[in-house]
């Protein structure tokens, strides 16, 4: 497997979550969006940003607004909906916990993995599985 695939896919998995944060912080246009993803792990670029923001859009999650630009154009300025505040809220709780859950499952099995296994309270392997008798049936069975 690919590692920077692997480390690719799970930003694009938490990238909605990320620019519905920023868009809460603030009043934003996407330039500052991606301005402000530049300092972390999560990239984005223009040609995956305006699509996203177009489906939030069209959820009802962020709304925008036209404004004058001080040197150029109008820009659309996102805001986050009140729905868009709820949806985050209940997919931050979401993200906190599988963060949690795989931050134990890595800590329980790399231990495991460096030969430091963890024993059950007791000290036996009980639910370690059982070797399969792969060999064949006898002719007369």
């Amino acid at each position: 497997m690919d590692l920077e695939n692997a480390k690719a896919q799970m930003r694009k998995g938490v990238l909605e979550m990320c620019v519905l944060a920023v868009i809460a912080g603030r009043e934003t246009y996407p330039p500052e969006i991606i301005r402000q993803l530049e300092g972390t792990n999560v990239l984005v670029k223009e040609g995956t940003l305006y699509p996203l923001l177009i489906r939030l859009k069209n959820d009802g999650l962020v709304d925008y607004i036209w404004r004058e630009g001080e040197k150029g154009p109008p820009r659309k300025y996102f805001t986050i909906t009140e729905t868009g505040k709820q949806f985050l809220e209940e997919l931050t709780g979401s993200w906190q916990s599988l963060v949690q859950a795989v931050d134990e499952t890595i800590a329980t099995n790399v231990t495991s993995a460096k030969g430091k296994k963890k024993k059950k309270p007791g000290g036996d392997d009980s639910d370690a599985p059982k070797p399969l008798n792969i060999e064949p049936f006898p002719p007369d069975a």
